[in-house]
């Protein structure tokens, strides 16, 4: 596990990853699992960030591997971007 980047989390996003290191260090992977779990279902977002901050590489590879699924290439990406803007 790779110690997150304090220039890339918030405020927020610190508080929940050390919210998930203290489930760890007290109650051991079930623990981190459910309180992870917990995150997910609260706040997705912050839950990606606080992840994707720990294990970099296993989440962008995670989400490639996603998009491919669908179809998707990041070359699409800035045009379903642009198509979203139009939509707000």
């Amino acid at each position: 596990m790779n110690d997150p980047d304090p220039l890339k989390l918030t405020d927020t996003q610190w508080a929940e990853y050390n919210n998930l290191m203290q489930a760890w260090e007290t109650g051991g992977v079930d623990a981190l699992n459910a309180a992870l779990s917990e995150l997910t279902k609260a706040d997705p977002i912050t839950a990606v960030a606080v992840i994707g901050s720990m294990f970099p590489d296993m989440v962008r590879e995670t989400i490639r591997d996603i998009m491919a699924e669908q179809g998707i290439t990041v070359e699409d990406l800035p045009e379903m971007a642009e198509k979203q803007k139009g939509r707000n």
